[in-house]
Order: structure tokens, then sequence, then C-alpha cells
């Protein structure tokens, strides 16, 4: 397997904690999306919409992080990262879509560096732009973990879809400076996730592409 990923990535982050929680080597291909490296020809030839991640596995290249995982998730079903009921796999996938799909579109580095160059906002203006995105979905988020049974997780006692997705966007708030005050039940399954060994591999400092760039 092959993943083609840049370490500040939500989405390459979710899909590393993936990999990590069913133990699957793989070869880690970094592609530095600050540098623009997702738009040149070497990596277009590889990823048609030339985002990250992208999985190469069993001759086919497999794009978006959510559908990385769930494929992950049916050819290596153990650990399972999905629950074994139907309205289980509901919940725990509308937690994981919550992020993937209304935090993480408003707040990723393409739309941020279009408020900059196309829309002129200043670096405070962007900030307060991710803060208020991130900070509502994330209120959102709590209100839908306090609407479920107590947990050390997102859902149940094992780590599931959905705390492959909270890990990175916590990780991001905590970069962007977001209030994270009143989350209890977010910041309670971040700590659980956190004391995890796959975790911790999966983090953005522990990238080999993380460790080359702070080496410059």
């Amino acid at each position: 397997m092959k993943l083609y990923n840049y370490h500040r990535s939500s989405a390459s982050f979710r899909v590393r904690i993936a990999l990590q929680l069913k133990g699957l080597r793989y070869d880690y291909i970094a592609v530095h999306l600050a540098k623009g490296d997702h738009k040149k020809q070497a990596y277009a030839s590889v990823s048609a919409d030339m985002m990250v991640p992208l999985l190469e596995t069993d001759g086919a290249r497999l794009s978006q992080s959510m559908a990385i995982i769930e494929y992950l998730d049916e050819t290596h079903p153990a650990p399972p990262l999905l629950p074994a009921d139907a309205l289980g796999r509901a919940k725990v996938r509308a937690l994981a879509q919550s992020i993937a799909c209304e935090i993480h579109p408003l707040n990723n580095l393409r739309v941020l560096k279009y408020l900059v160059r196309e829309l002129k906002a200043d670096e405070e203006a962007k900030n307060t732009w991710y803060r208020h995105w991130c900070r509502e979905g994330l209120e959102a988020f709590e209100r839908q973990l306090n609407s479920l049974p107590p947990s050390d997780y997102c859902y149940g006692d094992t780590p599931t879809l959905a705390d492959c997705c909270l890990v990175p966007q916590i990780f991001n708030a905590k970069r962007f400076e977001v209030n994270l005050g009143g989350l209890s039940r977010i910041m309670a399954a971040f700590e659980s996730c956190m004391a995890l060994p796959a975790f911790q591999k999966a983090q953005p400092s522990a990238c080999p592409d993380s460790e080359a760039e702070a080496g410059r």
C-alpha cells in the first residue's frame, strides 16, 4: 500500500489513524500542499482530483478519506471502525460526516488561500473565519454526542470512524487557537484517543515530512 498525503492535511490524518488502528503497513509518500505539489504534473498523473489523501492498493487508486477508510474497514475488518448494527453505523457516519462534510470544507487550505488571495482577507480575518465555522461545527458535534449514551470515545468503548475524523479536527482547532471550552464530551473522546499508540503514531509531528519541514 502507498499513501499519498501531507502531514498537516486532516483528511490524510484520518486515513493514517485508520491504517494504524488496523495495523496495516504502508509506504508514506509526501505531497506538500502548501508548496502546491498536488497541482504539479507528477501528482496529477496519479490523482485525478489532485487532492490528498490517495491510497494505492491492489492495483487501484482510491481518493477521498471517508471512502478510503470504509474500504479499509471492509477489506480489513478487525478492529471494526463501524458498529455491527445498521442504526449504530448510521449514527457513527452522521458524526463523521458532521466533521468531514460540514466543518472541514469551509476551513481547508484551498478555501483559506482563496480568502486571502482572491478576497484580500488579512490574517486576522482569515483566522476569525476559521474559528467561527470550526467552533459552530464543534458545538453541533457536542450536542450530537450529548444525545448518545456515555462512552469513552465518540460512540461506544472503541474508536470508530467518528474518532478518525474528530481527532484531526481538534488538532487543527488547537493550531488556529479555536475556543474549545465547554466541549466536555468532545475533549474526553479526544483524550481517550490520544492515549492510544495508533493515534500518537498517526499525528502530524510523527510524520516524516513534518520532520523534514522542521529541519529546514
